[in-house]
């Protein structure tokens, strides 16, 4: 019976982290390839807008400068992250923390594939209040902030001397 959930818990991850990949990358080619033909800002609310930028930094573009010249070293310091990921989703213990394990690898997969494949890491949803921007993001950003919420609260709920589900 364990080996069972434990199987079910390893194809749930991979499911999230095929999910989170994907659509990143079919958002990404959808933006670019033809909702911004021509590039241009589109306005959807006083708050959205879709804009496409390219990241060369890490998070929010930090250390853009020093990356930019260097997209493989920031890929290959990103997959020893992603890889640790993958191998704590295969021993989760609970759906909860294998599910968000799993949205956090396919996010990183997703922003790794775009700096191998072009440079630098697509960006289009540009969140703002007013004349404040928050730093462009994509869905594969989605997906790790989500998978970072799920993991947070999962932990809280399978605190020890809790049982975990």
């Amino acid at each position: 019976m364990k080996r069972s959930a434990n199987s079910t818990r390893v194809l749930l991850g991979l499911a999230c982290v095929a999910f989170a990949f994907s659509i990143d990358q079919l958002s990404k080619l959808a933006v670019v390839e033809i909702i911004m033909q021509p590039p241009r800002d589109i306005y959807i609310t006083a708050f959205l807008n879709i804009v496409l930028s390219y990241n060369t930094g890490i998070s929010f573009g930090i250390l853009s400068g020093y990356f930019s010249s260097s997209p493989s070293s920031l890929s290959f310091l990103t997959s020893l992250v992603v890889g640790f990921l993958f191998v704590w989703m295969l021993y989760a213990k609970t759906n909860g923390h294998t599910m968000a394990l799993g949205l956090i690898t396919g996010g990183a997969s997703g922003n790794i594939y775009d700096r191998m494949r072009q440079g630098a890491v697509t960006d289009f949803i540009d969140l703002h209040l007013g004349a404040w921007h928050w730093p462009t993001f994509n869905t594969a950003d989605i997906a790790i902030v989500v998978g970072a919420a799920i993991l947070i609260a999962d932990s809280f709920r399978s605190a020890p001397g809790r049982p975990a589900g």
